[in-house]
């Protein structure tokens, strides 16, 4: 019996050594202490190279270890890198070890992913991802990739940042530029102690940046860009290659030359579209003529997005869109400025950077910034600007998809940054008159009007293009205004000009809105105009607090009451007054009517981080007086 258990136990050590002979790399016990806080995940080690072999080449090399503290870090091990005919993916290896710093696992390439770029909203891509996961859910976990891409080009560059979200802590982290002796590297740092570490050789000069021990950051409402918040190196060359086309990015002006020649000669009209041209503007005087072909250009092409050609960078002629009748941003850009110069209208595209909050751009840094493309027209007293992806909007109007922000306008000289259009208090407003009927029950019959100007408008307006009208009331019945209520009625009119309306008319029946115990009824009059949440201001805040739009929302709401109720409790009016905005509200109860008045004020601009507990002060006064509630008796 001995001799069975000692082979046996031969056998187990032997079974063991080969995957245990090592020692354990990377375990997660050795993760200090103040790193795992608040921290779904740690990098323990990142080595980012970044080699611009000349300007038309650049090698980019990362090894990156990240440790998985639980589930909601599962992200961060996944790979996904794509390709396309400017960016070649040469290696990907991954390894999965546990806990202890056991390797588990390796990554087989059979089991990489390879998909399509085409999505939902695109037509045609000529790029593809390659993607994989681990698919491991003991915690903590720990993977080690390395990949290795090639750049066919030096126009973009990666940027450097250690710390890729909130609740994301860094152990080390490291950034290796290697350029030739004789080319100037541009790059601006955010959040960086010092400078980069610099080292010349033969034919070489090498930058490294270096950052250890970052502690995760919080989770924080009203943030600014991520470079605000946390180290980040940007990239930028000073002269670069693309195919069979050279530039240079030392300013806006150049890079916006180099966009310029780029897409030099794709701006010719077949022969019937100038006819058309002429035939709809021959005449007219210049803002006549933007109308129109705006107009006509809303009514024969529709936005399919297109990432073939340069990068993305390389627009589809205007014949081609004159013929097929869709395109992309710059397609249709290019288009508009093409009809635009056929009726002798001097028209430029601009590069923006699109997106709802994305109004920031480092302007001091001219580099690829850029996502989105529209086109304008320079006057002399003002410039009429242009969104030719969308079908719907008015002529010189930009929501806040692309207003508010520099946008780098090209020209074959003198590109140059300005700003677009800012749509102030205002303009962007919104005002509501509700008349109400609540029954004994409680249950309520509601007719609503409101008026929304500019950036305010833009839901609605979006909403009545994109929905049919029984998609609507579907989607008005899951806002959730109120905590239960049916939608009988909804109709929109949009009201045109330089700044859009639309009025809106709505009709509910919310169910036991009013609570009714015995003799009493409780009712909170301000139906739909509530701040959402409260704002915690406990803990030290991080991030500068940035407040998108400016807005002023006035309500009126009346309520007939059940014959027999009188106030028992009528809150006394409220007035907050803030560096951010200015509130007011206020409660009568006559007859059998509830009168509830509010009118908010709020600013926008991006306030320092020590402003955040008075900002969350206001926030906070405004959701409680939004639900001052009154108390009726039946007598």
């Amino acid at each position: 019996m001995f001799y069975k258990s000692f082979g046996l136990a031969l056998l187990l050590f032997g079974h063991l050594m080969p995957s245990q002979a090592k020692d354990p790399e990377y375990p997660a016990i050795t993760i200090p202490a103040n790193l795992k806080e608040k921290a779904h995940a740690v990098k323990r080690l990142e080595e980012l190279s970044v080699k611009l072999v000349n300007p038309g080449e650049v090698r980019v090399t990362r090894h990156y270890v990240i440790t998985v503290l639980d589930a909601k870090g599962d992200k961060y091990a996944s790979i996904h890198e794509y390709y396309n005919k400017l960016r070649d993916v040469r290696t990907i290896k991954g390894r999965l070890i546990d806990q202890l710093g056991f390797e588990v696992s390796k990554m087989k390439q059979s089991d990489v992913s390879d998909v399509s770029g085409v999505g939902d909203q695109a037509l045609m891509s000529d790029t593809r991802y390659k993607l994989y996961s681990f698919n491991y859910k003991v915690y903590p976990y720990t993977v080690d990739i390395e990949t290795e891409v090639r750049y066919n080009h030096a126009f973009y560059l990666p940027d450097w940042m250690p710390q890729e979200d909130e609740n994301y802590a860094v152990e080390q982290s490291k950034l290796v530029v290697t350029v030739p002796a004789d080319y100037t590297l541009r790059y601006k740092a955010f959040r960086y102690t010092g400078e980069p570490v610099q080292a010349t050789e033969k034919d070489s000069h090498t930058y490294t940046w270096e950052v250890k021990g970052m502690t995760a950051m919080p989770e924080e409402d009203y943030v600014a860009e991520d470079y605000d918040r946390t180290t980040t190196v940007m990239l930028a060359p000073s002269s670069f290659e693309m195919q069979d086309y050279k530039g240079t990015m030392n300013s806006w002006e150049e890079m916006g030359h180099f966009i310029y020649t780029l897409n030099q000669g794709r701006d010719l009209l077949p022969d019937n579209i100038k006819k058309t041209v002429h035939e709809l503007t021959d005449g007219k005087s210049e803002k006549e003529k933007i109308e129109i072909l705006y107009r006509y250009l809303q009514q024969h092409t529709r936005y399919i997005l297109i990432t073939l050609g340069i990068g993305g960078l390389q627009t589809f002629d205007a014949n081609s869109v004159a013929t097929k009748g869709y395109g992309d941003c710059k397609a249709l850009s290019n288009y508009m400025v093409a009809l635009l110069k056929e009726a002798g209208v001097q028209a430029n595209y601009v590069l923006v950077q699109a997106g709802d909050t994305n109004t920031q751009l480092v302007e001091d840094f001219p580099s690829t910034q850029f996502n989105h493309m529209i086109a304008c027209v320079p006057g002399k007293k003002d410039t009429t600007w242009l969104e030719c992806t969308s079908n719907t909007l008015p002529v010189g109007y930009l929501s806040s998809f692309t207003a508010g922000r520099p946008v780098l306008v090209v020209a074959d000289k003198g590109s140059a940054l300005v700003r677009t259009p800012t749509y102030g208090m205002d303009q962007n407003q919104r005002v509501r008159r509700i008349a109400a009927t609540v029954s004994e029950t409680g249950d309520m019959q509601v007719k609503i009007n409101t008026h929304s100007t500019a950036l305010q408008q833009d839901y609605a307006q979006e909403m009545i293009h994109s929905l049919s009208h029984d998609k609507i009331l579907e989607k008005l019945r899951n806002d959730h205004l109120l905590p239960s209520y049916d939608v009988n009625r909804y109709e929109a009119k949009e009201i045109d000009g330089a700044v859009p309306a639309v009025d809106e008319e709505m009709e509910i029946n919310a169910h036991s809105y009013a609570t009714v115990s015995g003799k009493r009824m409780f009712l909170e009059p301000n139906l739909l105009s509530k701040v959402s949440s409260k704002l915690e201001s406990a803990e030290v805040r991080m991030s500068p607090v940035n407040i998108y739009s400016p807005f002023i929302k006035v309500d009126t709401v009346v309520i007939t009451i059940p014959a027999g109720y009188t106030p028992e409790s009528v809150p006394q009016p409220v007035t907050v007054k803030s560096n951010f905005g200015e509130y007011t509200s206020g409660i009568t109860v006559k007859d059998n009517q509830i009168v509830f008045t509010r009118r908010y004020c709020n600013k926008a601009g991006i306030f320092p981080a020590s402003e955040w507990v008075n900002f969350a002060a206001f926030n906070n006064a405004v959701y409680k007086a939004d639900r001052a509630r009154v108390v009726l008796v039946k007598q």
